[in-house]
């Protein structure tokens, strides 16, 4: 099959601009509506999606299930609940959709007829569903819920639960790590996975899946239904597991086990490997099974490759073993000849068809962010955006390779709003190697004038700032107040080979520094109406950390900085963090075992050499980057004298996600700009 690449001047819709159109603030960023999980009818005439609207007044999002024809022409809303409804998933006649819903006072599934517009409650579990996949029959459902590993049923575990609550006493008693992770303590309850027949939804007929493992309790403590599937003919189980024992909190050996649905005997299929294995799918006609793999062991941003193994004969094949990309997400076409994969490209998020048999990759779209592809027969539905527009579904026909926007669902939102045109550039970075950036510009751009930077520093640091939409860290909102915005992939980024992506490996200081030094000397010698000498970095857990090394190593380069949940003391960092692999790789080892290489480019050693004015940011519930980083950045800054300010969220983690909170944020930190960048360069 022949397929045309997806040239966004010819399918996305115009942008209504009024004639009194406004620059885009933090408040229209929080309250923009998100399009998610987009799931494609069987007869392929309709999707269903979740859409997310934002309740300033309750501090929250909502969700509500929606569906659309696959043409767009006709769009329907399904629920209206209070409560939040996620997850559609159609049945395999196309006659109902099912959605989990917490409108009960727990997250259960609930059904929507299409022809009666019914909605009814299938089950009604002791504990919440968290994530559910139905059998290709609609037969069964397996499901992973919130336990305590030692209960035999779900009874068992909400007894439990209601007699913690009684308890007087509070504290918490552990003998291994993890003691807590991501935003909260252990609490001595797992996800684990179950299964059940649809016909009969009770907690009496709940089978437990990935229970105990050769006397080791197992754990899944992240991922959602992406982490588990159902073989076509409704038989088998396939999921992935992490083992929770003493060296949980050090490592990354998730494997890949099956089991039957109807519960039983449990195979791990990727004993062999010691690294990430994740993302298990069937083929079509279930003769084959692919997942994602890495190759090393204790390294999160290995490159993601995919396996797929022959059920007949047992062998494994590594069909994307010469494609230097690391792939975010796929699904096998209706025929099981291609995948149509999402990964992370040259500072973008791309779509690829990769034909199973050559092995060879056709990129499908350029620009932007693709993410929730949903398979038909003939057509794809995925999610896009880009740093000008927030996300929408389309529909791509496979067959002419045209594609077409299907919502729209900030129309309103959007019609008064304008955004600054942005283009990409390049450079030569450390040792002369090509560097890539984005220069985001106001929406109501001057070349004449001159504009204050505000240079933004991704975290990761194997991470990306592309071309895309983001609702955290959005350069739009800086450009509405006036400011150009820059962001530039240092080596250690996403989405330019696995060599790239490794380079900053015991290099946190080194390479990715010079990358930031050499941009902005590209960027004074090449764009005239940015004021390089009026500039604020800004940056977020690595990112932070980065504003914490640029103010003892680069202290005459920026007015201001802002440090959001940063690095300060590597060695403390060691040994305050829950997931121990990611520091340990990143440093050699532990920190008793290599502290030459966690000292190397420590901070807090060139504290002295401070002198910048420095906002820092941090969420007290934080446990990547624990609170007293943040601490000691601030009290490092205010023994010396140093202009500064400390915004504390005790309600947040690692990210700001209460929408007040977040504009908020945006509030300070704009203030802090404006305050310390030369009023005459602004418009």
């Amino acid at each position: 099959m022949k397929y045309l690449a997806f040239i966004l001047s010819a399918v996305m819709a115009t942008q209504a601009q009024a004639d009194q159109a406004k620059d885009f603030t933090a408040e229209d960023l929080v309250t923009l509506h998100r399009v998610g999980a987009a799931t494609l009818s069987p007869d392929g005439k309709s999707v269903a999606y979740q859409l997310r609207s934002t309740d300033l007044e309750a501090d929250r999002g909502r969700y509500d299930i929606y569906m659309v024809s696959s043409d767009g022409d006709n769009t329907q809303q399904v629920t209206t609940h209070p409560s939040s409804d996620t997850s559609p998933t159609w049945s395999s006649d196309g006659r109902k959709l099912f959605f989990l819903s917490s409108r009960n006072g727990s997250n259960q599934l609930y059904a929507f007829d299409v022809k009666t517009k019914n909605i009814s409650q299938i089950t009604d579990f002791p504990v919440a569903v968290d994530s559910y996949k139905l059998s290709t029959d609609n037969q069964h459902m397996v499901f992973s819920a919130t336990v305590f590993p030692e209960c035999k049923d779900l009874i068992c575990s909400k007894k439990k639960l209601a007699q913690r609550k009684t308890q007087k006493a509070t504290g918490k008693l552990y003998d291994q790590t993890f003691v807590r992770h991501w935003d909260h303590w252990l609490d001595g309850t797992q996800s684990r996975l179950f299964s059940v027949s649809l016909a009969k939804a009770d907690s009496e007929s709940v089978v437990p899946l990935s229970h105990a493992l050769n006397g080791n309790v197992p754990s899944r403590p992240f991922g959602g239904a992406e982490e588990y599937t159902i073989s076509p003919d409704g038989k088998t189980v396939v999921f992935t597991l992490r083992i929770a024992d003493d060296k949980e909190s050090r490592s990354t050996n998730f494997d890949i086990y099956s089991t039957p649905i109807a519960g039983g005997q449990i195979e791990n299929l990727t004993l062999a490997n010691k690294a990430w294995d994740t993302q298990p799918v069937f083929s079509p006609d279930g003769t084959q099974l692919a997942w994602l793999a890495m190759d090393r062991p204790g390294f999160e941003a290995d490159r993601l490759q995919v396996q797929i193994k022959d059920l007949k004969s047992g062998e494994v094949t590594n069909v994307t073993k010469d494609w230097d990309r690391s792939v975010s997400s796929f699904q096998f076409s209706h025929d099981g000849k291609t995948l149509y994969i999402t990964g992370n490209n040259i500072g973008k998020k791309s779509l690829w068809a990769f034909d199973i048999e050559s092995k060879e990759p056709t990129l499908l779209t350029h620009t932007g962010y693709v993410g929730g592809v949903s398979v038909g027969s003939d057509q794809l539905i995925f999610q896009y955006d880009d740093l000008k527009r927030p996300a929408d579904l389309y529909r791509l026909d496979l067959s002419s390779g045209r594609a077409q926007q299907i919502t729209q669902v900030n129309k309103a939102k959007l019609a008064n709003l304008q955004f600054g045109d942005y283009e990409q550039f390049s450079f030569k970075g450390w040792n002369d190697e090509t560097v890539y950036g984005y220069v985001v510009k106001p929406a109501d751009f001057d070349p004449d004038q001159s504009y204050p930077l505000a240079f933004l520093i991704h975290g990761g640091p194997q991470g990306s700032f592309g071309d895309h939409f983001h609702y955290r860290w959005n350069p739009q909102t800086y450009t509405g107040q006036g400011f150009v915005a820059v962001m530039i992939d240092f080596h250690g980024s996403t989405g330019y080979g696995q060599e790239f992506t490794d380079s900053i490996t015991g290099d946190w200081g080194g390479k990715p520094l010079v990358d930031l030094q050499e941009g902005m000397t590209y960027i004074d010698n090449t764009y005239s109406y940015i004021d390089t000498d009026n500039s604020c970095a800004l940056g977020a857990s690595y990112g932070g950390y980065m504003i914490n090394w640029i103010a003892g190593q680069w202290p005459d380069q920026f007015k201001c900085l802002v440090n959001h949940d940063g690095i300060f003391d590597n060695r403390m960092m060691y040994y305050a963090t829950e997931e121990l692999w990611f520091v340990e790789w990143e440093n050699g080892g532990a920190y008793f075992d290599t502290p030459e290489t966690f000292e190397k480019h420590n901070p807090v050693h060139h504290v002295k050499n401070w002198k910048t004015p420095m906002l820092v940011v941090q969420g007290t519930k934080d446990f990547r980057v624990p609170e007293t980083q943040s601490l000691g950045t601030f009290t490092a800054l205010q023994r010396q004298g140093i202009p500064s300010q400390l915004l504390v969220f005790e309600d947040e983690n690692h990210w700001v996600l209460k929408p007040n909170n977040s504009m908020q944020w945006h509030q300070v930190v704009n203030d802090w700009l404006h305050q310390w960048l030369n009023k005459e360069s602004q418009r």
